[in-house]
């Protein structure tokens, strides 16, 4: 893998398998990015003990799913670094040293931390760790000094705190000027990269299920919300899920038909995002409008759609099943160029910081 590539970092926290959401938002450009990027693609299996610390075995499954569905979707290993985070201790360094750059009410003040809190029914009784997870994502991807991260829009918030981490680790230890753009960080003698975020075409794909009861709005598609649709689902799961998918109340009784609008609509929100048939969808957005046709025939037809992109990933999948040790060997070689990259980026952090007293080395073999 060619080193003079800019560099690309992104990844997913080991949760269960990947569903449409991640496709459209993070999927599709990392598959993009291969051949023009230097690509780095980590599993946040960390990450994931800060709910699920008590199921450790359902978290190293989740790992391995991940990892499965990576290769599944087109993740070329030769040409992209599949990283396991747990096994680049450079991250946990340098997520102890940026924990002091970042006050602990800015911490807690990151909306999609707090999003979590309440969509996880936390409360107070999540564990310190939980808000030390954001502080271990501007590790997780300065550690690669990349030029760009490729997320979905719910990862913004912290990608600004990563942006900041950078602005202050710079400016407080390699004398970068605080009025220095961001694009000349690096120009001006910073480490840190103030990192660019790439969103997917859909920055926010919504789940099959009913909005919320309170804002009317729709969820995003997620596991724990039970609204989601897997890569690896099978044909019939994926038609049961259509046929069940929730669709405007107003436009089932046809009191108000109305605008096809796909902000309350998980049907045609899903039609626009998958279906390329532009003929089709033109004639048959008229036809619903207008009370013509039912939700079962668009329905039937989101089915066809669906399956005809899911069939060629899960037919993939099942072979990757079939050779778990390759799915390992791909982690395990990932891994260690990961912490070639991870531990040039920590020496240069603790020769700026002054704290560098002999070289050290590790790897992988």
């Amino acid at each position: 893998m060619s080193t003079t590539k800019p560099r690309v970092l992104t990844g997913d926290t080991p949760t269960g398998r990947l569903h449409l959401g991640h496709y459209v938002g993070s999927i599709e450009n990392r598959l993009a990015l291969q051949d023009q990027y230097d690509c780095y693609f980590l599993i946040a299996n960390k990450h994931a003990f800060t709910t699920r610390a008590d199921r450790p075995a359902e978290i190293r499954q989740s790992v391995v799913d991940i990892a499965t569905d990576w290769l599944a979707v087109g993740i070329d290993p030769e040409r992209s670094a599949m990283v396991l985070q747990s096994e680049v201790p450079a991250i946990d360094e340098l997520t102890f040293f940026f924990s002091m750059l970042l006050p602990f009410n800015r911490v807690l003040r990151n909306p999609t931390l707090a999003q979590e809190i309440k969509d996880k029914d936390l409360g107070d009784k999540y564990p310190f760790g939980f808000p030390l997870y954001t502080v271990g994502q501007c590790a997780d991807i300065l550690a690669f000094r990349p030029q760009l991260v490729p997320v979905g829009e719910d990862q913004l918030p912290h990608l600004e705190m990563t942006r900041e981490v950078a602005r202050r680790f710079n400016q407080l230890y390699c004398g970068v000027d605080p009025q220095t753009e961001d694009a000349d960080h690096l120009a001006r003698g910073g480490l840190m990269p103030v990192i660019e975020p790439k969103l997917g075409r859909v920055k926010r794909l919504v789940g099959i299920g009913a909005p919320n009861a309170e804002t009317g709005q729709l969820h995003k598609m997620s596991k724990s919300l039970n609204n989601a649709i897997f890569l690896s689902d099978d044909a019939d799961t994926v038609r049961k899920k259509v046929m069940s998918m929730y669709t405007d109340p107003k436009r089932i009784t046809g009191k108000e038909p109305g605008e096809v609008d796909p902000a309350k609509n998980p049907l045609w929100a899903f039609h626009e995002t998958f279906n390329s048939d532009a003929p089709w969808l033109q004639e048959h957005r008229e036809l619903y409008r207008a009370g013509k046709v039912g939700d079962v025939v668009v329905k039937k037809k989101l089915v066809e759609v669906l399956n005809d992109l899911i069939e060629p990933i899960r037919t993939r999948r099942k072979q990757f099943e079939l050779r778990p040790d390759e799915v390992i060997e791909a982690l395990r070689r990932g891994t260690r160029r990961a912490n070639q990259v991870a531990e040039e980026t920590l020496a240069l952090a603790k020769q700026a910081m002054k704290q560098d007293y002999f070289a050290r080395t590790l790897s992988i073999p």
